[in-house]
């Protein structure tokens, strides 16, 4: 038994390091979410961390900064969204499919 308990620790350990050296490819990964027809683009890592907005000029209305703050709202939702999405994918094959906080 004792022999079986160490070859499931080493596979326990190897999935452990399979799984950081996963999120840390997606920690470098990048995912865009748009908004307003692509008038305002941000750019999320996998971590997920904002790395980038862009604004077309045609959208900056003083006038309505409102319209605006919200179209940066939807898109950094929708990168967001989508990078947790990737991690979700990349994650599944050690989980699964069990939902894990976090992932």
């Amino acid at each position: 038994m004792g022999m079986n308990m160490n070859k499931m620790m080493k596979q326990v350990q190897k999935m452990q390091q399979e799984m950081a050296r996963v999120q840390e490819e997606m920690a470098a990964k990048t995912i865009e979410g748009t908004a307003g027809g692509g008038a305002v683009t941000v750019t999320v890592n996998g971590k997920p961390e904002v790395v980038a907005v862009k604004i077309d000029p045609e959208v900056v209305d003083p006038d309505d900064v409102e319209m605006l703050q919200d179209l940066i709202v939807a898109a950094t939702n929708e990168a967001i969204r989508q990078s947790q999405e990737q991690m979700a994918q990349a994650m599944a094959r050690f989980t699964g499919g069990l939902k894990i906080p976090g992932f």
